[in-house]
């Protein structure tokens, strides 16, 4: 079957047609942002959802990905202030904000994100102390994230976070940090036992000290009760030797020849009571103690018989065996 002119004519239309609304209508997926372009000149963006251009005249230019965006930092040697060498790599997350800017302030976004970040680590890092460097990271991170962000946003870019994922000191000084860590715990072990030991020998001397002045307050103690018996003894002694006088007074020699036979007796019993006393020498007469004790007895034996007297009923003779009165001799 030959189709004619008009045949021929008609399929062209509609195949126009079609590609006119194929190159007119675009859909824009969600997190993108297109560029518009008008003979190579940007003209506007499109938004995510379903979009209409000028077939044959627009046409797509560039298509940004405006989602949040995680980059690489590739390891790099990084000079300390205190001159170690250290391997540092790291992480960026960047999300594009104006993709206008984006598409057409910067070439490859990504590798000037990527140099940008690079740079910048080497001379924030190469700033500090290796010390520094590997205890203070958060700091790191604040300082990187505040350069690199004032540095892309005029192209149209937000950096969220840049976080350095590891620090790879030499082998070297790697021993001497885990010598130097092993040397600053025992110190820190050392100087946990002096004081240890410090505050038990306080303790020790406290207790002591205590000790002490509880045995000083018993012996200040003993001795008040000492001073205190021999006061007494003295006051008795006192008020003995006074009876005795009143009694010599009186005429009662007996009483006297007591006094003094207690105190002799005494005297040699402290002598026979001395440890280093083996034989012990009397240069005395045995009479004179016999008649001191002799004494003692009439003593004695008169105090009974007052006694005596006095608890007898009056009027009534002693009651006992009658003797009989002796008879004369023939």
């Amino acid at each position: 079957m030959i189709l004619g002119g008009l045949d021929v004519f008609i399929v062209i239309l509609v195949l126009l047609a079609i590609l006119t609304v194929f190159l007119g209508v675009k859909t824009v997926p969600q997190g993108f942002e297109w560029t518009v372009e008008r003979f190579g000149r940007y003209t506007r963006r499109l938004d995510p959802g379903l979009n209409l251009i000028v077939p044959f005249v627009d046409r797509i230019g560039r298509k940004i990905n405006v989602m949040e965006q995680v980059i690489d930092i590739p390891q790099q040697e990084v000079i300390t202030k205190d001159n170690a060498s250290v391997t540092v790599d790291g992480v960026a997350f960047f999300q594009v904000v104006d993709a206008v800017k984006a598409s057409y302030e910067v070439a490859q976004l990504d590798l000037a994100i990527i140099k940008l970040t690079m740079t910048n680590i080497r001379s924030v890092m190469g700033s500090m102390d290796l010390d520094q460097m590997l205890s203070h990271r958060d700091e790191i991170n604040v300082r990187l994230l505040r350069v690199v962000d004032a540095a892309v946003s005029a192209w149209g870019i937000k950096v969220n976070r840049i976080e350095i994922k590891d620090i790879y000191p030499p082998a070297d000084l790697v021993n001497a940090m885990g010598r130097q860590m092993k040397a600053e715990r025992e110190k820190r072990a050392e100087i946990l036992t002096a004081e240890g030991q410090r505050q038990s020998d306080i303790l020790r001397a406290e207790g002591a000290k205590q000790s002490q002045i509880l045995e000083a307050e018993g012996r200040r103690e003993a001795a008040f009760r000492d001073a205190e018996a021999r006061e007494r003894s003295a006051q008795a002694e006192a008020k003995a030797t006074e009876m005795v006088s009143e009694a010599v007074a009186r005429g009662d020699v007996a009483a006297l020849n007591y006094f003094i036979a207690e105190k002799y007796l005494k005297a040699f019993a402290e002598l026979a009571r001395s440890p280093n006393q083996k034989v012990l020498m009397l240069p005395i007469e045995v009479t004179g103690v016999l008649g001191s004790l002799a004494g003692i007895a009439e003593i004695a034996k008169a105090t009974f018989e007052d006694r005596a007297t006095a608890a007898r009923p009056a009027g009534r003779a002693p009651t006992g065996p009658s003797v009989p009165p002796p008879q004369p001799a023939r």
